[in-house]
């Protein structure tokens, strides 16, 4: 990000986070992506009357704080780019006001929000990502805008469980590579050696580089890139792409392999996204654990989940080790595996409901995409719990590399 960039004001309404002692941590974040943390001024009658405004009758004298904020945002009283919406997650009432704060700024004024729950673990590092997709969003519009891709270049997405590299030219996929990512840097070269090589072109023939992802400033300054760009608004970009959603809203969900992202999309810009979980059973280490004691590889895991029915099977939904357990203790009395692997991905749903889609407003069409949206029970477990069609397109996992490389391609002419 360019320091000569003037920086984007960002609105904090939170709860909670001097006591819990992570403001420090906020405000490290911020500073990181060159913006300023903003705390819209409001006098005691905004606050007197606020409940009453938002019809929403609450304990906390902060979260009363919070939602006059909120009102002062959308009334004009304070100018901000961006808002961070963050309470506590042990707390029941702070969710719900978080909720409702986090829609009425999005309906009424379509600044980019985030909404976030914290811990007293919670470290500039977890926070950063949310940030730079939020300044990005603030600072970029033309540029995520964007709808094609132009000339040739290439995209490199650098995750925590699978690295994947594509090449593309005139709005076209002419190469991939997907690799388990083991070493970073050496991932990423077997990757985009891969998607150059069935392109069939030269390293020095691509025009732009993006990269994204866990590893996106190590494999960024490795290749020189372009354009190193967190997840949400590349993967945004992607979806939309692969999908052929590019205008109108859309929601889109991705479960990767350590973290889960929800992001609500309109004309191929995020509005409102979360991200994260509180434990790895929302995620797809969970999935990969289950085949491990099934015996079968992690596609093999999809085909045998249509198969079964989840509700034979008790599965604790929440942590990473009871669900183990519960899978362990399920075949030991005489579940079948078919029946077992259908009630891991309704656990990643629920968890992901639970965790990621109360943040957002999920409107259809809904696109799953990431290498978890290959395992086949898990887009129909969403969809069940959803009651919506959930739309996974082509070339689904490859949705980081996709939008970095379209993405970049703004960058050709500079």
């Amino acid at each position: 990000m360019s320091n000569t960039e003037n920086p984007v004001r960002i609105a904090q309404l939170s709860c909670g986070a001097e006591y819990s002692g992570i403001q420090k941590e906020i405000d490290s974040a911020v500073e990181q992506v060159n913006a300023v943390m903003v705390y819209p001024e409001i006098d005691i009658l905004d606050i007197e009357a606020i409940e009453e405004d938002f019809g929403l009758k609450v304990a906390s004298p902060d979260l009363k704080l919070m939602m006059a904020r909120a009102k002062a945002i959308v009334t004009g009283k304070v100018h901000v780019d961006a808002v961070f919406v963050a309470t506590c997650f042990r707390c029941a009432e702070a969710a719900l006001v978080r909720s409702e704060v986090r829609r009425y700024i999005h309906e009424k004024t379509g600044i980019p929000v985030i909404s976030y729950s914290f811990t007293e673990r919670t470290t500039a590092g977890t926070l950063l990502t949310r940030m730079e997709a939020l300044t990005t969003t603030a600072r970029r519009k033309s540029l995520l805008a964007r709808e094609k891709q132009s000339g040739l270049t290439a995209g490199i997405d650098s995750g925590s469980t699978t690295t994947k590299a594509v090449i593309m030219r005139d709005n076209e996929i002419i190469g991939k590579g997907w690799v388990p990512t083991v070493k970073v840097l050496d991932s990423a070269e077997e990757a985009y050696n891969d998607a150059l090589k069935e392109a069939g072109i030269k390293r020095e023939e691509v025009q732009a580089l993006g990269t994204t992802g866990y590893g996106r400033f190590l494999v960024g300054e490795h290749f020189k890139a372009d354009l190193i760009q967190e997840e949400i608004t590349v993967n945004s970009k992607g979806a939309v792409y692969l999908a052929d959603m590019q205008k109108g809203v859309a929601t889109v969900l991705d479960i990767g392999g350590m973290d889960n992202k929800a992001i609500s999309v309109l004309d191929g810009i995020p509005g409102m996204f979360t991200m994260g979980g509180i434990c790895a059973g929302a995620s797809g280490r969970f999935l990969e654990m289950t085949a491990k004691r099934l015996g079968v590889s992690i596609t093999e895991l999809g085909a045998l989940a249509i198969k079964g029915r989840a509700q034979n099977i008790k599965m604790n939904s929440y942590c990473i080790v009871f669900g183990i357990q519960s899978l362990v203790n399920s075949l030991a009395a005489g579940g079948n595996p078919e029946d077992v692997a259908a009630a891991a991905c309704h656990s990643v749903a629920e968890q992901l409901f639970e965790q990621q889609l109360q943040e957002v407003d999920v409107k259809e069409p809904v696109i799953m995409v990431g290498g978890t949206s290959l395992i086949e029970g898990l887009p129909r477990a969403v969809e069940e719990l959803l009651k919506v069609k959930v739309i996974v397109p082509d070339n689904a996992q490859y949705i980081g590399a996709v939008g970095a490389a379209l993405l970049v391609s703004g960058f050709i002419s500079r």
